[in-house]
């Protein structure tokens, strides 16, 4: 074998090494985004069974407002689908209305004592917000992952392996601006 020949070999087999080291990379932050997104998705579902029961207790009290139940209902309903279909967009536009809506819940029991006293109301808004918050942390590592994955699906030389192999960019999590805006507690308690 003659000294070029045995170049080239060993630039071929180092190019290689090189690729195979870049795909398992991408494969990586592939499963990372795919691991971010299943634990988000294990606190939406635990949130979608905790809520039932706070609207049950809250409906216990006659005249508590039944419009922010429903809307709370309804937006249940959206997360719902939305997780089922996998529809990231339409995830982040429906988990801001829920949110609003359990903001106004939580807002609106501050009117009314009994409720608030309640041992099993006051455990389950322990917990909602308990997932809440979990949620908001596995948002924010879902989005790191996703956001590490699209950067590298655009590097040269990861994104020819990319396209190769058909690895495309990944939708961050995003929600509504509703979720960000503050609630009005005068408003919502009729002061």
């Amino acid at each position: 074998m003659s000294v070029s020949s045995a170049l080239l070999l060993g630039i071929v087999v180092v190019a290689l090494a090189y690729g195979v080291v870049i795909y398992n990379g991408l494969v990586r932050l592939k499963h990372n985004v795919a691991k971010a997104w299943a634990n988000i998705d294990v606190l939406l579902k635990q949130r979608h069974d905790e809520l039932p029961k706070l609207i049950e207790v809250c409906k216990q009290y006659r005249q508590f407002e039944s419009e922010t139940l429903a809307r709370v209902t309804e937006a249940r309903a959206r997360v719902a689908a939305a997780r089922e279909q996998h529809d990231l967009p339409a995830l982040g536009a429906a988990e801001g209305l829920l949110r609003g809506g359990l903001g106004q819940i939580f807002a609106v029991a501050e009117a009314y004592p009994e409720l608030k006293a309640n041992e099993h109301f006051m455990q389950l808004q322990s917990r909602i917000t308990a997932l809440e918050n979990g949620i908001a942390d596995r948002r924010e590592w879902y989005n790191e992952s996703v956001n590490l994955h699209n950067v590298r699906i655009e590097q040269f030389p990861d994104l020819l392996l990319a396209r190769l192999f058909q690895f495309p960019p990944q939708p961050l999590l995003e929600f509504a601006s509703v979720e960000k805006a503050d609630v009005d507690v005068k408003a919502l308690l009729g002061t």
